[in-house]
């Protein structure tokens, strides 16, 4: 029974990651949720989780929500999904450091199209912050699901 319990555990905790940071939204640290980008990326492109592209997509939508931002996550997500999986040369799962490399470049992409969007000092403040504070946050948080969910 224990051992049901631990592997049961084991499988949805990536589910719980993405619902915890979501939920623990605040203004200046996570704004509308943002935080659960970094399961999001790492549970369905490095470490691919059965079902949760499914999950993403509709944590995806519902960052948007927060953020206002209408479909621009889902989009993003959609795209790099179908980049990732249509292209045979480069292999996430076997980058090191979580692939904290293309993490960066997926949502660096995104903090410059935001700024785009509405070009402003404060923006440009934002875009900065949440650049700096989610790469900060992606490998201690990969790094928990890993160990975890006992991975590699």
């Amino acid at each position: 029974m224990k051992k049901n319990i631990i592997y049961f555990f084991k499988l949805i905790f990536p589910f719980l990651t993405v619902l915890f940071l979501w939920n623990l939204s605040v203004n200046f640290w996570n704004p509308a949720g943002i935080l659960a980008i970094i399961p999001i990326f790492y549970c369905s492109f490095v470490k691919p989780v059965p079902f949760f592209p499914i999950y993403s997509l509709l944590f995806c939508f519902l960052i948007d929500y927060k953020f206002d931002t209408l479909v621009f996550w889902t989009c993003l997500y959609c795209v790099f999904y179908s980049a990732n999986g249509f292209q045979p040369y480069i292999d996430l799962r076997q980058i090191e450091n979580n692939a904290f490399v293309f993490f960066m470049l997926f949502f660096g992409l995104a903090m410059i199209i935001l700024f785009l969007a509405n070009i402003s000092l404060s923006s440009l403040f934002t875009a900065c912050w949440l650049f700096v504070w989610v790469s900060l946050l992606y490998l201690p948080i990969t790094t928990l699901i890993k160990k975890v969910c006992n991975d590699r």
